[in-house]
């Protein structure tokens, strides 16, 4: 019995001395396998997506190699956008004039703004990238100011929005307020279907890009407003006139648009699984270039009242839609991030 008892004794212990054995290549694997993964990239950097990988390489206007185009701005120390942006269903964009971010955040005359504002997102910190208006709309458009400085008519051959859409089979449309019919390229129109009211091209960036202007299946795709539609394409840029958009009236002539306008977009079903855009295209000051300015992110995907109070400028907007359907990046938006924080991301 005794004899029995000190051999069970020793199987055991030769049991358990054998276990460090057996589990250490194991656990050395495990190691090996994260830090070999932390090498493989740099800090905090994202697992690309299929959509992201997909997208193919880089788009840039063409320019020395490791430069930003002429009039882009860039983020200093700026990451690639995260993860977590979600495929909208469409993009919308409207684009008011000439208010500083205390022009319209709080002001009483423009309730309807605020009221979106507490039910959606805002962002807190976001700034244009110049002055005059055009160079704006032109940086929201394709990454880049194009080396426009002013409110003239322009003929620009970089690469934009359209280019990008087109290449990965999305749609679009601009709807500019008074524009008239016909692929028009004057720099300023009044009256037509929308009724009463005045179009600036300075204000409209599609038209200024010979590869739309030149092409009248494409610039075909920019109408007035009164043929709105807002199922009619994955991305829809809207363009209010000199009124409607505050440049020449008062904030609370804008707000009375919004209030009559935005429900066309939120309330139809088209809305599902999409984004509204509300920004501005220039502030009042000179702070980063362009001013301080307001701009609302309103989606049925965004938490409620979220304000964000990242640094951010019109790139961070064609960012966020370049990372959703995958389209990679123009310009200076290849230097900003998107908005996934609002998204969960």
């Amino acid at each position: 019995m005794i004899a029995r008892r000190v051999s069970t004794r020793r199987l055991i212990a030769r049991r358990v001395s054998m276990r460090p054995v057996i589990a250490r290549p194991i656990v050395l694997a495990v190691v090996a396998a994260i830090v070999a993964g932390c090498a493989g990239g740099s800090p905090g950097a994202a697992t690309p997506t299929p959509s992201a990988m997909a997208a193919g390489p880089t788009v840039q206007p063409a320019g020395a190699p490791g430069t930003s185009p002429p009039g882009t701005s860039s983020i200093p120390g700026a990451s690639p956008s995260a993860v977590g942006i979600p495929t909208f269903r469409h993009v919308y964009e409207i684009v008011l004039e000439n208010k500083g971010y205390g022009d319209l955040v709080g002001d009483p005359a423009a309730p309807y703004f605020n009221a979106l504002r507490a039910r959606y997102a805002s962002l807190e910190n976001m700034y244009a990238e110049t002055h005059p208006s055009e160079p704006n709309y032109i940086a929201l458009f394709s990454g880049s100011t194009q080396g426009v400085t002013d409110d003239g008519v322009h003929d620009l051959s970089g690469t934009n929005l359209v280019d990008q859409l087109a290449a990965h089979g999305r749609t679009w449309r601009v709807y500019a307020e008074n524009v008239p019919s016909g692929c028009f390229s004057g720099d300023s129109a009044s009256g037509g279907p929308d009724g009463s009211g005045t179009y600036a091209r300075k204000h409209e960036p599609a038209i200024s890009f010979t590869d739309i202007s030149g092409v009248p299946s494409r610039c075909s795709n920019i109408t007035d407003l009164s043929q709105f539609d807002p199922a009619a394409a994955d991305f829809e840029l809207i363009i209010p006139n000199l009124c409607h958009d505050m440049h020449d009236c008062s904030v609370a002539a804008g707000d009375a648009f919004l209030a009559g306008f935005v429900p066309r977009i939120v309330d139809s079903p088209a809305f599902a699984g999409s984004v509204l855009f509300i920004t501005v295209d220039e502030g009042t000051s000179n702070d980063h270039g362009g001013g301080h300015i307001a701009t609302l992110v309103i989606s049925p995907l965004v938490r409620r009242g979220a304000l964000d109070a990242a640094f951010r400028t019109h790139y961070s907007l064609l960012r966020t839609t370049e990372d959703a359907w995958g389209l990679g990046c123009l310009g200076g938006a290849c230097g900003a991030t998107g908005l996934a924080s609002l998204f969960g991301g």
